[in-house]
């Protein structure tokens, strides 16, 4: 006869096999089951930690019991060179545009820009703050908030950003209308027309985007799908073209995911250094890490590198707020004088509301939430994907964010299928994008962060079918 706690695990084991509980979900907490099964505590935890053994669900520290994926994730492999492509300049993004108008259209299913559903949101707590705001700070509400910004923001950034070891005296920060004008005066303030700048690969299309506008050459780098960015491959390309700087996503990449080490970061910022190339550091998605540690930043790591950092709460409060910064070290006074130039200031309201957020702890409260929630919306993302696309598809295995970079079977035209898919009904955005030189034509991008119902899922099928 086996012991009561195997009966526990096998039922549960049964509604995961029978899709009542899905990769990704939360299972319930451990005094809840003994409540509702009528055992003892330990006995559900036995139970919980059978199934943990058995490979159907997994622990996340602080969090519970979460159902891991029924199919074996097949990992995209690293497919590095010592070598970095000729820099090229940064032309067709199109297709990209297509995607971002795309993402207004509530008729399209949206897989393909990394913008996360309102549910994914603290839509109330932000109407809160915006009220209050609105109804105590109305003269300050009224005028522009001149750069570098909103005193009260900047002391709030500076004061996460020294938790991750990065000190930045408020007078040292810049708010921005969102991270991609921080990369834009990054790099304005650094390089000229016609330069050549080192980007990891795949990268960012926004990013792209912005060296396309500046008339800048993209220096391709490989990037591991684990470890980042390939510092054998960056070393040798500067050693054969004059790199005027280095943009890079340390901490939980878009696309890929990966999250560099602080040993690879150090070893970084020493290449970088002796080439003398100021390093602009994207750090829009460290805080959705789904550990509850966050991840160091090159800034907080060698503070008195030339490193020019770029954050933002787009991805991590609302990408309606429109809120990034830059904490450019030496190059602060020019990038203070481009970002007046560029577009006088930011909107006011948003800077005290989000100074609101943070003063008052909601904010934290709120990551605390959301970084299970993204796990667990990857997972079951990831779950799907290798159930529905074809025999040969890879995913990558992200330590943070909700994106996920698919590499499909071989002879795949990415491209060719955004279009299609864009048809039918469904946004993806194909890997080309990713890349200066059209590379990646048999990958693409998926985001996660979506409410996962029967349509989302008719989507996925549809876009399985067409592959």
């Amino acid at each position: 006869m086996d012991p009561l706690y195997r009966k526990v695990a096998a039922e549960i084991a049964q509604h995961i096999e029978r899709s009542v509980y899905v990769p990704g979900d939360r299972l319930p907490g451990v005094r809840r089951l003994a409540r509702t099964r009528g055992v003892s505590t330990a006995t559900a935890v036995s139970a919980y930690q059978t199934l943990a053994d058995e490979g159907y669900i997994e622990a996340r520290s602080r969090s519970g019991f979460y159902v891991r994926a029924r199919k074996a994730i097949q990992t995209i492999e690293p497919t590095l060179s010592a070598k970095a492509a000729a820099p090229k300049l940064v032309t067709g993004q199109a297709m990209a545009m297509a995607l971002i108008k795309a993402a207004n259209d509530p008729a399209i299913v949206q897989l393909g820009a990394a913008v996360p559903d309102p549910a994914f949101l603290p839509t109330q707590a932000i109407a809160r703050a915006l009220a209050t705001v609105m109804r105590t700070k109305r003269s300050q509400v009224s005028s522009y908030m001149m750069p570098p910004g909103a005193l009260e923001l900047r002391r709030q950034i500076s004061r996460r950003m020294s938790e991750s070891g990065a000190i930045v005296s408020v007078d040292d920060m810049v708010i921005t209308t969102g991270c991609q004008e921080a990369l834009s005066l990054a790099l304005r303030a650094v390089t000229r027309p016609g330069d050549v700048v080192a980007v990891e690969s795949p990268a960012f299309y926004g990013l792209l985007h912005v060296l396309e506008s500046l008339g800048l050459e993209a220096l391709e780098v490989p990037a591991h799908p684990i470890e980042g960015i390939s510092l054998d491959a960056l070393g040798f390309a500067l050693e054969r073209w004059a790199v005027k700087a280095c943009v890079l996503v340390p901490n939980y990449s878009n696309p890929l995911g990966y999250c560099m080490s602080d040993d690879q970061k150090h070893a970084l910022i020493r290449l970088l250094e002796k080439h003398r190339i100021p390093l602009i550091e994207d750090d829009v998605y460290g805080d959705l890490g789904f550990s509850s540690q966050r991840p160091s930043t090159c800034k907080g790591l060698a503070p008195h590198a030339d490193i020019l950092y770029c954050g933002s709460f787009s991805k991590s409060l609302s990408p309606g707020l429109r809120i990034g910064w830059i904490a450019a070290g030496r190059h602060h006074a020019h990038v203070e004088f481009l970002k007046y130039v560029t577009s006088i200031a930011s909107s006011t309201a948003p800077q005290l509301a989000a100074a609101e957020l943070l003063a008052t702890g909601r904010y934290e409260r709120y990551l605390r939430e959301v970084r299970s929630k993204y796990q667990s919306a990857v997972a079951r993302m990831s779950d799907a994907v290798m159930r529905t696309f074809p025999e040969g598809t890879r995913i990558s295995q992200p330590r943070g964010g909700f994106v996920i970079w698919v590499e499909l079977p071989k002879g795949t035209d990415s491209m060719a299928l955004a279009r299609r898919a864009l048809r039918d009904g469904v946004s993806i955005a194909p890997g080309p994008l990713f890349s200066a030189s059209g590379k990646f034509a048999n990958f693409i991008r998926l985001s996660c962060a979506k409410v996962w119902d029967a349509r989302l899922e008719r989507a996925l099928f549809a876009v399985a079918k067409l592959i």
